[in-house]
């Protein structure tokens, strides 16, 4: 199978905000909200701002109770053994635990930080760089995370379990789904050993987190991934200064709020956060606390603290405290020697919004690196595009515009009244020299009755490519159909497609094209013809 990549900017893509375009293209007006640009010169002052990390005993036992039992890659045992060393520094991305791994974007920042961390060996061998996934296994919001979509077809896992979903486990209702999906993989190259490898992974009263880890482990351990679940008493402890702060002072809503107001008055706010930015973990409840009266409540809960009380119960389990999208960033830079985050333009339109968050707690703040992006276009789809004397990148167009396009294109009619308009509008231009010599109020009239010509003239150019559209109603539904492929319903393929049927298709390659064509620092958006 023969696969081509080409890339086009995010900008011309349509698909991300002003936020997103103006952070790539180092706008002034984003300068103040972050400290180091996403390019490799960057790379030495973040490693300065890591060096003298001081957890990286508890880390990496951690890790090691963590991956117990699984079938660990001599490469991540030796990533995980190397964070011990002061020269080690990790390139990180993080995503909630969605089942089967969730849409294809997941599967492109995992390939985008194994990347960074492989060309940054290559360029300070001095020192040593590893790829972690950190898993958002708190998150709560089921709906986000319980389906996935393969082939255009979505499949949900129907569950009464609450609280954190990390923390939920594989039920029978979660076995249907992998009986559903089977049927649409098991008849691919590769299907069934995916669906073997789904089974093994997502086994009936495992964790969610679990499940993820193992299945991560799986598909990305011969690259050396890390996977990090920071649901853990020993971690959350590192962070106890931060959560403590927090309950004390409520810093980081005045924090982000003062950053708001100078980030609202160019672009949409991402995040706002609450006055007290942590949830209380128990078993299956994530519950905000809140405070009322000098007093700290979890309503949910019926639960009720002083503030000497919460304290002792913060030190006694720090576990139970979980910090909301405000505070997740820091918990992650406090236990990981991290110097790049790499995250979709919502990750980074709400990280943009920490950075005084990160300075009130003496946290340093990272490189941002906005992941990859792909569009996926098998041999089939491409030869299509190109009968239409389309490429690829012609598909980020709307229909209207690509079909109007190949009429223009294709007709033996003449279609636009191009040269009509101009010639109409020297002839009224001409009318008006003449007129305003005799009667200058008739100019008014004059131009008045030019945008009403060029107007009439328009709506005829309109009908008669409507016309001529009826001729190539064939061309129009293969059109329709491949814009459908490529961006279902009307978004980008990575936000709604699963991986499993492209792996599954043609294993050997799948992984290996993504990451051949995964940049570094180049941040482009990439479209592979495979």
């Amino acid at each position: 199978m023969d696969t081509h990549c080409s890339y086009v900017s995010y900008e011309k893509t349509g698909y991300f905000s002003k936020l997103v375009i103006d952070y790539l293209n180092n706008a002034e007006a984003l300068q103040p909200f972050y400290n180091l640009r996403p390019q490799p010169e960057s790379v030495t002052a973040a490693i300065a701002q890591k060096e003298g990390f001081k957890h990286r005993q508890v880390l990496v036992q951690q890790l090691q109770q963590q991956y117990n039992g699984l079938n660990v890659s001599e490469k991540t045992s030796s990533n995980i053994q190397s964070l011990l060393n002061q020269n080690t520094f990790t390139v990180t991305t993080a995503h909630q635990p969605n089942i089967f791994t969730g849409p294809l974007y997941v599967v492109y920042k995992i390939f985008h930080v194994i990347k960074i961390a492989e060309e940054l060996n290559v360029s300070h061998k001095e020192k040593h760089f590893v790829p972690v996934y950190f898993m958002g296994s708190e998150d709560a919001d089921l709906d986000e995370l319980n389906n996935i979509t393969i082939n255009q077809v979505k499949y949900a896992w129907q569950t009464k379990q609450t609280g954190a979903v990390g923390r939920m486990y594989v039920d029978k209702a979660l076995l249907q789904v992998l009986n559903e999906i089977e049927g649409q993989l098991s008849v691919l190259p590769y299907g069934k050993e995916l669906m073997e490898l789904f089974r093994s992974a997502y086994k009936e009263k495992t964790t969610i987190q679990q499940a993820t880890l193992h299945l991560l482990n799986a598909l990305f351990g011969e690259y050396g991934l890390i996977v990090l679940i920071p649901d853990n008493a020993a971690l959350k402890k590192l962070f106890q200064p931060v959560i403590e702060k927090e309950l004390k002072e409520q810093f980081s809503h005045k924090a982000v709020a003062t950053t708001i107001k100078q980030l609202g008055a160019h672009y949409k706010v991402q995040a706002s956060g609450r006055q007290i930015n942590l949830f209380y973990l128990m078993e299956d409840k994530r519950e905000r606390i809140e405070t009322e009266n000098e007093r700290f409540k979890v309503e949910g809960l019926k639960l009720e603290w002083s503030l000497d009380e919460i304290l002792q119960e913060l030190d006694e389990h720090p576990e139970r405290f979980s910090p909301n999208v405000i505070l997740r960033g820091p918990l992650q830079e406090t236990i990981l020697p991290n110097i790049v985050f790499v995250g979709g333009g919502g990750e980074l339109a709400y990280w943009l919004e920490l950075k005084n968050v990160f300075n009130e707690v003496n946290i340093p703040y990272p490189m941002l690196v906005l992941r990859n992006s792909f569009l996926l276009v098998d041999e089939r789809t491409a030869g299509k595009i190109k009968a239409m004397d389309f490429s690829p990148a012609d598909f980020f167009e709307d229909e209207h515009t690509l079909m109007n396009r190949f009429v223009h294109e294709h007709s033996t009619n003449i279609t636009s009244l191009e040269a009509e308009f101009t010639q109409a509008e020297l002839l009224y231009d001409e009318i008006s020299g003449i007129a305003s010599k005799i009667d200058t109020t008739l100019v008014q009239h004059i131009a008045a009755l030019k945008v009403k010509t060029l107007k009439g003239l328009s709506g005829l150019e309109k009908k008669m490519l409507r016309a001529e559209k009826k001729k190539y109603v064939t061309d129009q539904v293969q059109l329709q159909k491949i814009k459908k492929q490529l961006f279902p319903a009307g978004n980008l393929q990575e936000r709604v497609e699963n991986f499993s049927a492209f792996y599954a298709g043609s294993k050997p390659s799948f992984f290996k094209d993504i990451f051949a064509a995964s940049g570094a620092f180049s941040q482009q958006f990439a479209i592979l013809v495979r």
